[in-house]
């Protein structure tokens, strides 16, 4: 195995125009990184400037004089068209530096109403920036790092047929702990010419003695920079302990399908109003903040973890954190006052459900006291077949202003389901009771259990750093009978005992814990939980690397297509996808943009009997109706556009049409083909 700071040309092949092969002389991993990001800094600026290029305007075709040798003119007409397509976004949207001035204006004219009419639109183009611009990140590997599977041993390219490129990572555990399913993400870059849809194609495929085995696998954050089209890949890996095993990613395959994993991880509600269920836990979230509501621990009569009454005027929640309370104990801010999440972001898949908040807490009298001081961003991980969740945040502050405290983790949990506490302290060794004066300070983890009914919930804190802030602190307290009616755990994270101290400008405060719920006894729960937190404190290492010499490529029992996905469709569907593409979004009247180039439909799949499904999705709620697209509504391009049903009936051997809608993933601009993007002029 070649380590990753080695020569990459061993793994790299590259495909000519003419279909033929040859080795890549890619060199080190990482090497064209900061080249391919210049390239898609610069193609973002050539994108603004070159608009819609002549794609964007339905039938529109060259001046008489332009076609002759009349060069004068022929610069005229391309600076002119040059000019008006570099206007055309500007022509149909709007500017943040215009929106500001606008809302500055209505400020001043004091038209409120229009105020917040231009904040929510600030808002929006705030997201479609993030879609376009946001950083992210380096890959693990970029566009240029791939091999052909044509050069693979004649076993794995018949066992990978319908797939034509590959990635090799590696992985390699250090700690000595044997790992059994660990949810490994990475970032890999592909180059937009090689993929279609890198949800529907990528496969992750772990080389075992030999033998090519298909693990368990999620795509998601898919975004487009210049001509590399990039995303996270999660998937299971097993290791015995002090391993280094290999992976192949495979994509490159315009017949694959969207794959289906067994998972006992299930999700139900939308948006941030989720219940979350594995084998271990069902995980209720509060449909107003989106705070851990309640816990039902799956062990014998199903112990139920929530914050009973009316608490403090807040919806209750066993997750109580984050918040502050504002200098001279005038009032407490924080995001259980939020009566609906700012902003967030969800992900599903088969082997995580992530959510993610952010926003300004609120105030108590909110919004007379509405300030913007503290951003908190925080984030849920709820994975399938563990017995633990993540929970990431990071506060930041915009400005300096002075607090009493501030609370970072608190939990709840009332009808005293616990009969005892633990914590860890700084030896890293699980304590019985409360917290001694020695470890105020240095607190790595709490918790609570039940010595009858071995029910425990625990919590590991993993991350515990700020930016700014020289004195953060480890420490918190816990309330076995918080008045009465519960247990209550709360960690202090800024100085402690100091009334009214600043937090200064651009401090952050960053968190990762875990939080775990096990059959715990006093005998053998210790032990449990310091090799858990020592196990997740100690992840696999990922690296590129070059493919393995391979002495022996064995022949898989099942191949890695499903039916339909090799080339053996009983309808081609190249065809499929192409009639499609006469199905166009007559709402974009004439820049004729088609449901495949603007990434509406998600899969593509076709029964025995002739029978296709599909399953798209939507711009935005606020255009909810797929049957606009299936069978028809008032047709702008009555000559041109075709239904989705139409369009696939007309194909020989198709006798029905199923259409699925989903909103999961969320469609953004990043789904669009490059074809779409010129049209218009993104």
């Amino acid at each position: 195995m070649i380590e990753s700071d080695k020569n990459f040309s061993d793994l790299a092949a590259m495909e000519n125009s003419d279909g033929s092969i040859e080795k890549n002389i890619t060199t080190h991993p990482h090497h064209h990184f900061e080249e391919n990001m210049a390239s898609a800094n610069l193609q973002l600026k050539r994108r603004k400037f070159l608009g819609l290029g002549l794609f964007g305007i339905a039938s529109m075709g060259l001046p008489n004089r332009v076609k002759g040798f009349d060069n004068n003119y022929v610069e005229e007409f391309v600076n002119d068209i040059v000019a008006s397509e570099t206007d055309l976004f500007k022509k149909h949207s709007d500017s943040f530096e215009d929106k500001m001035k606008l809302m500055q204006k209505a400020w001043d004219e004091k038209d409120f109403r229009m105020v917040r009419s231009l904040s929510d639109s600030i808002r929006n183009t705030g997201i479609q920036a993030q879609n376009e611009y946001e950083d992210p990140g380096k890959p693990l590997l970029n566009g240029n790092q791939f091999g052909i599977v044509a050069t693979l041993p004649e076993a794995w390219r018949i066992w990978a047929k319908g797939w034509k490129y590959y990635k090799v990572l590696a992985l390699e555990e250090k700690a000595g702990i044997p790992r059994q399913a660990e949810p490994v993400e990475v970032l890999l870059g592909f180059r937009s010419d090689q993929v279609n849809s890198l949800a529907r194609e990528i496969r992750v495929v772990e080389i075992d003695n030999g033998l090519l085995k298909e693990v368990t696998s999620q795509v998601y954050g898919v975004v487009r920079r210049g001509s590399e089209r990039l995303c996270k890949v999660m998937f299971l890996a097993d290791n015995k302990g002090s391993e280094k095993r290999q992976y192949l990613v495979f994509y490159g395959n315009p017949d694959a399908e969207l794959p289906e994993y067994t998972t006992d991880l299930e999700v139900r509600g939308e948006g941030y109003d989720l219940e979350i269920e594995n084998q271990y836990f069902i995980a209720k979230l509060s449909k107003q903040t989106g705070q851990l509501e309640r816990m039902l621990i799956k062990r014998e009569h199903g112990v139920e973890l929530y914050a009973g009454g009316p608490a403090h005027a807040e919806t209750p929640c066993i997750d109580w954190s984050h918040d502050y309370v504002a200098e001279d104990f005038f009032m407490k801010v924080r995001i259980q006052y939020w009566g609906e999440c700012p902003d967030y972001e969800i992900t599903r898949g088969p082997i995580c459900t992530i959510v993610r908040r952010w926003g300004f807490p609120h105030s108590a009298l909110h919004p007379i006291y509405n300030p913007s001081r503290l951003n908190i961003n925080v984030e849920y991980r709820f994975y399938s077949g563990l017995p633990y969740f993540f929970k990431s945040s990071k506060m930041k502050a915009v400005k300096a202003f002075v607090i009493q405290t501030m609370r970072d983790d608190e939990w709840v949990f009332t009808g005293q389901p616990f009969t005892g506490s633990i914590w860890i302290g700084a030896d890293e060794k699980v304590k019985f009771g409360e917290v001694d004066v020695a470890n105020k300070h240095s607190v790595k983890g709490f918790g609570y259990y039940n010595k009858d009914s071995k029910d425990s919930f625990v919590g590991l804190y993993l991350d515990h750093s700020s930016e700014v802030i020289p004195d953060l602190l480890d420490g918190g307290s816990s309330l076995f009978y918080y008045n009465w009616h519960g247990t209550v755990w709360v960690r202090h994270p800024t100085i402690d005992g100091i009334k009214n101290h600043t937090i200064p400008e651009g401090a952050i405060l960053r968190q990762k814990n875990a939080y775990v719920t096990i059959a715990f006894t006093e005998k053998d729960g210790p032990g449990k939980i310091e090799a858990l937190r020592k196990e997740l404190l100690n992840p696999m290492d990922s690296f590129s690397s070059d493919l393995a010499t391979i002495t022996s490529a064995k022949e898989s029992k099942r191949s890695l297509a499903r039916p339909g996905e090799a080339g053996d469709s009983l309808i081609s569907k190249a065809v499929l996808w192409e009639a499609l593409k006469s199905c166009i979004d007559q709402q974009m009247y004439i820049s004729n943009v088609n449901l495949v180039e603007l990434g509406y439909i998600y899969n593509l799949s076709v029964e025995g009997d002739g029978v296709v499904k599909v399953l798209m999705t939507m711009p935005h709620r606020g255009r909810p109706l797929s049957s606009f697209f299936i069978w028809g509504s008032s047709v702008v391009h009555r000559t041109v556009s075709k239904t989705i049903v139409g369009a696939l009936t007309e194909i020989p051997g198709v006798r029905k049409v199923v259409v699925d809608q989903t909103w999961y993933p969320e469609w953004n601009s990043n789904l669009m083909s490059d074809e779409c993007r010129k049209k218009l002029g993104i």
